[in-house]
């Protein structure tokens, strides 16, 4: 790609709103500014690499230009895009009748919302208006849009009798039969493509899970299930490392707050979302997922990641807050054995303008027997974090992570390494995994991270492959990093 160029950009569109994003152009030094042009009028000029138009005509055609500009106001690069917004949706509120949906947080509105989302048909929208709904899981279609409205709480309940049948899932990359999530999309194949297409999340309110008290109960049902199933009568009497194996057997069954499983064309948008059973927002064999704009919270809650692509494509997140008990973002790709033989790439993510306030960062791995590639993240503040960036795996599971860049960040520090202390079990792959092409530029390193509720101090860059020939790091290159304010 040429300098000068816009490699990337990209679009979301509703009957309202219009939302359109880029990557930075390719060698072009910051301050970098960009002018963007709606319909022959310019209505921004911005720093970060989206712009967001809302209270837009339904049903109307727009044209967009981005013009990017150096610091002498030189056009360096643009692009150009026309859109049209949808037409108007139709709007079935679930208080209403024939659903009659409490919202006092103490009923369970689960029938009466799943029956509107079975109603709702592709010129639809099912609104959840101000209250607190309380459910168990509810699964949407393709073509439909659920708008949770400012105001609005969908509220999960914390009863994993909420959450039955148990569902195809995936989970620390490996296929099982799972609790189902709060929100569901799609089934689960990893031998096709989309199984469901066309799905909006919005609305400006509050998607919140059953948190820790329902990632117990799960946990602990299935545990004491698996125990009886083994006959034993005593659980006193269990080895702790037999009680423990099961245990984390256990509650690799939880459920996510969003599942995504073969989807495409999935948008969420304006919302805050949190406190899953494990992670929050789990999308599996999936493309073109966008999610913007969102505050994500999970403090409190083991595993509680926030967006985790997994052997999924051509996905993009930016602007968002993260406040998460583990990893904000977690790119995966499957566990070995299986996730070799599946051998599904996680490839063509966007990460940008997203913002850490504690948890364990932005990571790759340590599921990535499938493959990870061309992963760009740029102009993400991860100081506040554990990890910062990380990019793992243990010698185990095959795979590949490469061509990776991380550019205009703010990170407590970065590690690339190989591992053998966390989620290793499994038989393992043939060949050992390796990372190539990853290049970090203009970060900033902060060579301290923050670890739960304070701050520690850490080396600020750790580096280590593996030792086979042909598995040792290779084309790894930092430009312009500063450790402490100390530019090296």
């Amino acid at each position: 790609m040429a300098a000068g160029t816009i490699p990337w950009f990209g679009h979301t569109v509703t009957e309202d709103t219009l939302t359109v994003f880029w990557e930075p152009p390719t060698d072009a030094d910051p301050p970098t500014e960009y002018a963007v042009t709606l319909d022959g009028e310019r209505l921004a000029v911005v720093e970060h690499t989206h712009c967001m138009f809302d209270d837009l005509t339904p049903d109307s055609a727009h044209h967009v230009r981005v013009d990017a500009t150096d610091p002498n106001g030189r056009v360096i690069a643009g692009f150009d895009l026309d859109v049209r917004t949808w037409p108007r949706r139709t709007i079935i509120d679930v208080t209403r009748p024939p659903y009659n949906a409490a919202g006092d947080g103490v009923t369970m509105d689960t029938r009466a919302i799943q029956r509107a989302i079975d109603d709702c048909g592709p010129d639809q929208a099912v609104l959840l208006p101000a209250g607190t709904f309380l459910t168990g899981a509810l699964f949407l279609h393709g073509d439909m849009e659920l708008r949770v409205a400012p105001g609005a709480t969908l509220q999960g309940s914390a009863d994993p009798d909420d959450y039955l049948p148990m569902i195809p899932s995936r989970f620390e990359g490996i296929e099982q039969q799972c609790h189902a999530s709060l929100i569901n999309i799609g089934t689960l194949d990893h031998t096709a493509g989309p199984t469901c297409r066309n799905v909006t999340l919005r609305g400006g309110g509050t998607i919140l899970g059953g948190g820790v008290a329902l990632a117990k109960a799960q946990t602990r049902g299935v545990r004491d299930r698996l125990i009886a199933e083994s006959g034993i009568t005593n659980i006193d009497s269990i080895d702790d490392t037999v009680f423990r194996a099961l245990t984390q057997r256990a509650s690799r069954t939880r459920g996510r707050l969003v599942n995504i499983s073969n989807g495409a064309n999935v948008l969420i948008e304006d919302l805050t979302l949190g406190y899953a059973a494990a992670w929050n927002i789990h999308f599996i064999y999936s493309e073109h997922v966008v999610t913007h704009h969102c505050r994500i919270k999970s403090m409190g809650v083991w595993n509680g990641d926030g967006w985790d692509p997994d052997s999924s494509e051509h996905c993009t997140i930016f602007d968002c807050d993260f406040v998460t008990e583990d990893d904000m973002v977690a790119i995966k790709s499957g566990k070995n054995p299986e996730g070799n033989v599946i051998n599904r790439p996680t490839r063509d993510i966007h990460v940008f303008d997203l913002r850490a306030d504690g948890g364990h960062g932005i990571a790759i791995g340590s599921e990535m027997s499938g493959g990870v590639e061309h992963v760009r993240i740029w102009d993400c503040d991860m100081g506040k974090s554990n990890q910062g960036l990380e990019i793992k795996a243990s010698a185990k599971r095959g795979g590949y992570v490469r061509d990776v860049t991380l550019s205009d960040c703010i990170a407590s520090r970065v590690l690339v390494h190989a591992y053998e202390y966390h989620n290793n079990d499994g038989e393992a792959a043939p060949t050992l995994p390796y990372y190539e092409n990853i290049h970090f530029r203009r970060i900033r390193l902060l060579g301290r991270h923050y670890v739960w509720d304070h701050w520690e101090p850490c080396p600020p860059i750790e580096i280590n492959g593996f030792d086979d020939e042909g598995h040792t790091l290779r084309d790894i290159t930092f430009d312009q990093v500063s450790v402490d304010g100390t530019l090296r």
